[in-house]
């Protein structure tokens, strides 16, 4: 059995919006719990404004939580404050972004990056050695010919994308938290960068935090998924569990809308899409009970308890 890496509990993070004198809090992340352990792929999924992203930038430390715990390699990240300790940890947890183009400044060679990374977080100079760099690019099938004196612009979406995973490699992580890291690259490439992810865990034993609104690559890579929707966790488990069998009529919704390849088999389920997101995300009891096909009075009034069916966790009363 594999040890945790990292444990996220109780996760809350409360944002005020609107003007100066009609603000209201909006629970952006509310009460997110979730653990990954050595060399695992784990997904958060869900659709754009479901609270995933900003998951990962509190993981990161790009967003202060409202409450809740990370543990990682057991100790609360989130009670850290010496230098030496953050950069550690920036070292042991890396990122890699949605858009390539937007990593990379266009008026510098991406090899600078490479022994800028190298430089800050070893300690290792390119005149002493640039193994650890060549290292990292034949881990994401690229060599330093390959990228030496180039720019951004002479690269595509899916080049850039995997300089951008050999940067993070550099430094010789245990988690990489990819956030929507294929959405933005041509569909001939997503399966080559999802399948790099596959190759890194087996090969390393790295750990994966892939946050996607695709749940076609997320069932591909993934060994646990959580489904997201408007800050909630409504479904989890092993990914053959939740997403060959989905309980949380929201995950049902979601496996229902991706395209089928035969033309015969179309998508008749009507959505009710008549409230806003900054309004569902305001509604007391389940966020889904204005789309939900199986709602009750229930549903909107009270707090939704997790229920654990045949291991998989699911928020719904369906299941009470």
């Amino acid at each position: 059995m594999s040890s945790k890496l990292i444990e996220v509990n109780g996760l809350t993070k409360v944002f005020r919006v609107g003007s100066l004198f009609s603000r209201v809090r909006l629970t952006a992340v509310d009460n997110v719990s979730f653990d990954i352990k050595d060399a695992d792929i784990y997904t958060l999924a869900g659709e754009s404004g479901s609270g995933k992203t900003t998951v990962s930038r509190i993981i990161l430390g790009l967003l202060e939580a409202s409450e809740g715990e990370i543990l990682y390699k057991g100790k609360n990240i989130m009670n850290i404050k010496s230098e030496r300790e953050k950069k550690e940890f920036r070292k042991d947890v890396q990122a890699i972004f949605q858009n390539p183009f937007e990593t990379f400044n266009p008026l510098r060679t991406v090899e600078n990056y490479l022994y800028e990374t190298q430089k800050n977080f070893l300690g290792v100079d390119a005149s002493d050695s640039i193994d650890g760099i060549e290292q990292a690019l034949t881990a994401v099938g690229l060599t330093l010919d390959d990228v030496k004196e180039k720019y951004p612009s002479e690269f595509s979406g899916g080049q850039l994308q995997r300089i951008s995973i050999a940067r993070a490699l550099i430094t010789q992580p245990s988690l990489l938290i990819a956030d929507e890291p294929v959405s933005m690259v041509d569909a001939s490439l997503r399966m080559s960068i999802v399948n790099l992810f596959k190759e890194l865990k087996d090969r390393y034993g790295l750990s994966v935090l892939y946050i996607t609104h695709d749940l076609a690559t997320a069932y591909y890579v993934s060994d646990k998924i959580a489904i997201m929707f408007r800050g909630n966790i409504v479904e989890k488990g092993s990914v053959e569990k939740v997403l060959d069998s989905p309980k949380h009529p929201y995950t049902k919704m979601l496996k229902e809308s991706i395209a089928q390849p035969d033309p015969r088999d179309k998508w008749d389920s009507r959505v009710d899409l008549h409230l806003t997101e900054r309004e569902e995300y305001m509604l007391k009891g389940c966020k889904f009970a204005g789309r939900c096909p199986h709602v009750m009075e229930r549903c909107r009034t009270e707090e939704i308890p997790d229920f654990d069916i045949d291991g998989v966790t699911v928020k719904c009363l369906l299941y009470q």
